[in-house]
């Protein structure tokens, strides 16, 4: 079968390439996945890119693809529960020995025409969501959506920032309308992606570049400032200019991945108005259990968040187009 290959510790610094590799065979506990869609993430870029690494892969490469969904094509020995032909998609990861491995870094993931799970991160979707948005429903939506609902624990009526409109931004907006965040003020310096956030709920989107930024998301919290505001980007400048913008007891969540140094220019402002300093990573298989329920009532609808369907053997034109924001993609998506 086709598979697209990171091999991490390439010496001639190809570390991507797309092989025929065998179909695997599920051993206890497994389910083999007949994949019809896995989604395009700026996590794969970066581990293309050699700025991520695998923290536990065993061997020298490992397929890609932590965003899964498709068709149970047959069990391993003595499992029970899915059945061949059932529609799932695949949580972004699974426990071993108290360790978090993800699917796609660690172990083989979805950007195959097969791949391999733990029965237990299966899960089941409504036959009226196509696997072109199941896939990414693990990560794309279920990161923001910990982040406002755990980390952030933003209520109803809460003022909320989004800084950064792109996969997971664009998401963490949708979620905050519909859990009744009020209002809702993305910041980006796209303008396609400002249009983008309006389109998703944003009550008011911002340029960063904008002098007058933290006086009019002032005099649009009636001069309060926001009680949870979220960096999506990972840039150093977005933080300050989220932290001076919150209000008394405001937190900041950070879910943007950055090696460089957190720094608050005013600590001791900070630390007067009682504000907050929050990291996130990532979700719990709950969330995406969530996410789910959430779609078959139909509460959410995610058919605005595919921006592309590519077949997997153009899975690097894929990376470039996402690496490049080439037609300012959400969620470009692969499929065998």
């Amino acid at each position: 079968m086709l598979a697209g290959r990171l091999f991490p510790r390439a010496a001639d610094g190809h570390r991507f390439r797309l092989e025929d590799v065998p179909v695997p065979t599920p051993g206890p506990g497994q389910v083999l996945i007949e994949v019809a869609a896995a989604g395009v993430c700026l996590s794969d870029v970066h581990l293309i890119e050699g700025v991520l690494s695998p923290m536990y892969l065993a061997g020298d490469a490992v397929t890609l693809g932590h965003e899964v969904a498709g068709r149970v094509h047959s069990l391993g020995p003595e499992v029970h529960g899915p059945q061949p032909g059932d529609r799932v998609l695949l949580q972004a990861g699974e426990i071993r020995d108290g360790k978090t491995y993800t699917r796609g870094v660690d172990y083989d993931g979805g950007w195959a025409e097969y791949a391999l799970a733990a029965v237990d991160t299966v899960v089941p979707i409504p036959d009226d969501l196509p696997f072109e948005q199941a896939c990414f429903i693990p990560d794309a939506v279920s990161t923001p959506w910990a982040a406002i609902t755990r980390t952030g624990q933003v209520r109803a009526a809460e003022s909320a920032g989004v800084w950064g409109v792109g996969g997971l931004g664009a998401h963490g907006v949708q979620l905050l309308r519909m859990i009744g965040a009020a209002p809702i003020i993305a910041v980006d310096p796209l303008p396609a992606a400002r249009q983008r956030a309006l389109d998703f709920g944003a009550d008011l989107v911002l340029d960063p570049s904008d002098p007058e930024l933290p006086k009019k998301v002032y005099d649009a919290t009636a001069g309060a400032g926001l009680d949870a505001a979220f960096d999506f980007a990972g840039f150093a400048p977005v933080r300050e200019q989220a932290v001076g913008c919150l209000a008394d007891e405001g937190r900041l969540v950070l879910v943007g991945l950055t090696d460089k140094p957190i720094t608050i220019t005013n600590g001791t402002i900070f630390s007067f108005r009682q504000q907050q300093l929050r990291g996130h990573y990532g979700s719990e298989p709950d969330h995406v259990l969530e996410l789910v329920r959430l779609r078959r009532a139909h509460r959410l609808d995610f058919a605005a968040s595919v921006s592309a369907v590519l077949p997997l053997s153009e899975a690097e034109r894929a990376v470039h187009a996402l690496e490049n924001k080439e037609g300012n993609p959400i969620r470009i998506v692969l499929t065998p």
